[in-house]
């Protein structure tokens, strides 16, 4: 089952984002590579695709995993937690219905 991972960032997050990015981006591709990952991307924090200093407010991750137990396991190791960027991560049960 797909699962919707949304995370909410603290103010002026865009520093350690910087930092972080790299071991987080590795993460999803690895979800990429298996074949299980629906979607995933930033919050900008500004109406634009590149916000610049604005920096982001938050992510959404949207994969399949076994059931939510799993996909709440996998949102609580997320390199952006260790680094102190995200405030506050729910994770819900997703379906798709369209297209």
């Amino acid at each position: 089952m797909y699962y919707a991972i949304m995370s909410e960032d603290i103010p002026n997050s865009l520093s350690l984002r910087k930092q972080a990015r790299p071991a987080h981006i590795a993460r999803l591709e690895m979800l990429k590579a298996e074949g299980r990952l629906l979607v995933a991307g930033p919050h900008p924090a500004i109406d634009t695709e590149d916000p610049g200093d604005s920096g982001f407010t938050g992510s959404l991750v949207i994969a399949e995993f076994d059931s939510l137990e799993h996909a709440q396991a996998w949102a609580d190791e997320d390199p952006y937690i260790e680094a102190g960027i995200y405030k506050s991560v729910i994770v819900k049960p997703y379906k798709i219905a369209l297209p």
